[in-house]
């Protein structure tokens, strides 16, 4: 796929503000390979490819069965990318950092040849002061970073290689809030009022004391100021000083699942009447509680965790993952009837906690995936072969304290987050750590389990120096073994993976314990225990969307546990959770087995079979009562009361044309589904889910692309080849078809579909205009469809 890279010349204007949060995403230049000397200023680096942030070159391929099957088979390497930029000579007396959200990994940082520092965790957001090492006016300053993902199987799940998130040029006076250095808290909570905890970090980088006002303002959603703080203070030379102070709210409007109301604080510092800087912190005025017998509480009202696992990547996207693209993402998931998301098992992107925020969902931020020594890494699948050794467990005690705070200083503002994880599956048995009560399984030779409270407590401690305001958690997959030696008991809120069986005895041997799912699978059971059991506060499901790596044998690539494929294309599972989940109306039909089902999917999603056979339909309702009619001939109708494990039963002889079911409550249609008989492929559809988008050069439309009949009937059965033509602003940034089985070109203009589709993901450029896609097939007649892109 040819792509146009729009390169954005960055220099600081003139117009300088108290604050300058600059977007660092254009106009990288990048090559794979070891330079030896690529840090330097006049390295020559013209033939290089100038490429946009995010980043992620293993996306690119080729995927290779050479590679780690934990990674999805995706290549890793040592990659370089350096930018070069000019500041005005106005910026001199300022402070100039640079920002990184995600890097992954072994970051080394170099500005104008000077080494700024490294960092190995690739999910950890970190920055670096620019300003000592700075040329301003007409001299080019040169940023240059140096990733080395040389040790591709260091991870169980497809990491991508990198800079795969957004960076920024942040300009500041000498006297500023620090960085990370606002925390909002609601530590009071009443029907008519609310008290608002702010706690700013100040500080002066200057050689004199220095006397200022900070004033905190207290924005609603409608823009206005709603209550308001102003307190004289000084600060010494080179120092830093910690302000706390308490605001209170009249009549708040609470953040809700189903109303999350946003806030704004806006912190001024000032000098007499000239503003020296200006911070926005978003936040949410809510309460959380944990009750050993009743569960999750937000705002005081009792809600069962209804959440999904979700990896970072986006198919064919790879890391690197628009901001529109987390939203889908996002939104599909709420569409199911999901409350609550685990970020696994990393801290997030910034953006995916924001668009919580916005849309309402409760957010388990989880820091790592394991502690030391590193876990198993399959090379060649899944608990096949020799595993290799590499992972974050080799610096995990030098970095994870300054991880796990930073992840928590970064994150702790956002009301959607209810807990903090340490650790994903630490307590995995023999994977490493051991111990005696594993019975037959116990391996002496192993490191002992009790470590794992050794390398706990200090996470602990660090979480709750910053946030006293939060449960801190795990997620354990041996409860016996963490039990056994104590880490269970050092947890606020204990996690549950796949271990439904001790609920019930450990709620009577800890009665005061705190008891969830933190990973559960999708079988009826596993949620009927959450939904009967007060005590247990809900579970998460691993996962809500199919992700690349923890793979198979080659060429399988991909996981596929998720309810939505790769694509985002929802599969009976989805459908499933939707029905024990959601409360709109819904009813789904699909027939058990057959041509056209995927791993994970238990059924096809088509009428099209023999004739003369007889087929099994399945069908999915959170409705009273479902009717199933073929051709307009009814089949029969049932209640929901004769569902056996959530899913209702038909034996239906085929004939072909139009399956219908329609979900009924009180005698009344309030929702139905159809299946319809496609025939012979015909032509592409393309449906986007926007007409338009923003010439920033980052938006996105996501186009679903189809092989369909002349009735534009989905052809269940079609793979044809389909190539993509692009006129306009934009480009198309990927193309995926949800097959965990493919090793199609991502980045390639064309594209097998997969059960008869696929999705292109159409990215806009920096100048307005129209956007044409032409998708063609041998065989097919072409479609065409338009996007405008408007400033």
């Amino acid at each position: 796929m040819k792509l146009r890279i729009f390169l954005v010349v960055f220099i600081l204007a003139a117009a300088v503000s108290a604050r300058e949060n600059r977007d660092f995403d254009f106009g990288w230049r990048f090559s794979k390979g070891n330079f030896a000397a690529a840090m330097m200023p006049g390295f020559d680096d013209s033939a290089w490819r100038t490429v946009n942030l995010p980043h992620d070159w293993s996306i690119e391929g080729p995927f290779s069965g050479e590679y780690g099957s934990g990674n999805g088979y995706a290549p890793g390497g040592v990659g370089w990318y350096r930018k070069h930029f000019k500041l005005e000579a106005i910026h001199k007396d300022k402070l100039v950092a640079i920002e990184f959200d995600g890097v992954y990994n072994n970051s080394e940082v170099w500005i104008n040849g000077h080494l700024l520092g490294e960092r190995p965790y690739g999910y950890i957001s970190f920055q670096y002061d620019l300003t000592r090492h700075l040329k301003f006016g007409s001299d080019e300053n040169v940023i240059a970073v140096r990733v080395d993902h040389s040790k591709f199987a260091d991870s169980r799940w497809y990491t991508g290689s990198g800079i795969y998130r957004h960076v920024r040029l942040r300009v500041t006076n000498k006297l500023r809030t620090a960085p990370w250095g606002t925390c909002v808290t609601t530590p009071e909570v009443k029907d008519d009022s609310a008290t608002v905890r702010i706690e700013t970090t100040i500080k002066n980088s200057s050689d004199e004391m220095k006397e200022f006002t900070l004033q905190s303002d207290i924005i609603a959603a409608d823009g206005k100021i709603i209550a308001a703080d102003v307190t004289d203070q000084k600060l010494a030379a080179n120092s830093g000083q910690v302000i706390v102070r308490q605001i209170e709210i009249k009549n708040p409007q609470l953040w809700l699942i189903d109303n999350p109301v946003l806030y704004k604080l806006r912190s001024r510092i000032k000098q007499d009447e000239t503003l020296m800087d200006e911070v926005f912190t978003t936040f949410g005025i809510r309460t959380i509680a944990f009750d050993p017998n009743k569960g999750f509480f937000l705002n005081g009202k009792n809600i069962k965790l209804k959440g999904v696992c979700l990896h970072h990547d986006a198919g064919c996207l790879g890391a690197a993952v628009p901001d529109k693209v987390l939203e889908r993402r996002l939104l599909l998931m709420k569409e199911l009837g999901a409350n609550a998301i685990r970020t696994s098992h990393n801290p997030p992107a910034q953006e995916l906690l924001d668009i919580c925020d916005r849309l309402g969902l409760l957010v388990k931020d989880e820091a790592f995936d394991e502690f030391t020594p590193p876990k198993n890494k399959w090379v060649t699948g899944w608990n096949n072969g020799v595993p290799s050794r590499f992972g974050y467990g080799e610096v995990f005690t030098l970095w994870s304290v300054i991880d796990i705070r930073e992840m928590v200083m970064r994150d702790r503002n956002h009301p959607c987050i209810i807990m903090w994880s340490i650790g994903n599956e630490i307590d995995y048995a023999n994977d490493p750590f051991s111990h005696p009560v594993l019975g037959d399984q116990y391996r002496p030779e192993h490191p002992p389990a009790e470590n794992l409270v050794k390398y706990a407590e200090p996470l602990i401690t660090a979480v709750k120096e910053l946030d006293k305001t939060r449960p801190v958690t795990a997620a354990l997959a041996n409860i016996k073994m963490s039990n056994a030696v104590g880490l269970a008991q050092k947890l606020d809120v204990v996690g549950y993976n796949y271990q439904e069986q001790f609920y019930e005895a450990d709620h009577k041997n800890y009665p005061e314990r705190f008891i969830f799912g933190s990973e559960n699978g999708d079988q009826y059971n596993a949620w009927a225990v959450v939904r009967d059991n007060d005590y247990v506060a809900g579970q998460f499901l691993w996962t809500g969307i199919d992700y690349l790596g923890e793979a198979g044998r080659w060429p399988n690539t991909a996981n596929s546990t998720g309810l939505l494929d790769l694509c985002g294309f929802k599969k009976p599972l989805a459908w499933f959770r939707q029905s024990l989940w959601s409360d709109e109306p819904m009813v789904y039909i699909f027939v058990s087995g057959g041509r056209g089902s995927r791993r994970g999917m238990r059924g096809a999603e088509h009428w099209n079979w023999p004739e003369n056979s007889s087929v099994t339909v399945l069908c999915y309702t959170n409705c009273p009562e479902v009717s199933l009619i073929l051709n307009d001939k009814p089949i029969g109708t049932q209640q929901y009361s004769q569902a056996r494990d959530g899913m209702l039963r038909w034996n239906v002889p085929y004939e072909p044309g139009l399956l219908k079911a329609t979900g009924n409550r009180d005698g009344k249609a309030v929702c139905e589904y159809v299946l319809q008989t496609a025939g012979p492929a015909s032509q592409i559809e393309l449906l986007s889910d926007v007409t338009r988008i923003h010439a920033d050069g980052k938006d996105i439309a996501h186009i679903e692309f189809g092989i369909v009949d002349d009735k534009g009937v989905i052809v269940p059965d079609a793979e044809h080849e389909v190539s993509f033509e692009l006129d306009g602003p934009g480009n198309i940034i990927g193309i995926g078809n949800g097959n965990i089985n493919s090793i199609d070109d991502y980045k390639d203009n064309k594209h097998k579909a997969y059960n008869g589709r696929g999705l292109a993901i159409l990215q806009a450029g920096p100048d307005s205009g129209k956007i044409s896609i032409k998708a063609g097939a041998e065989g097919l007649k072409q479609s065409t469809l338009e996007i405008e892109v408007v400033q």
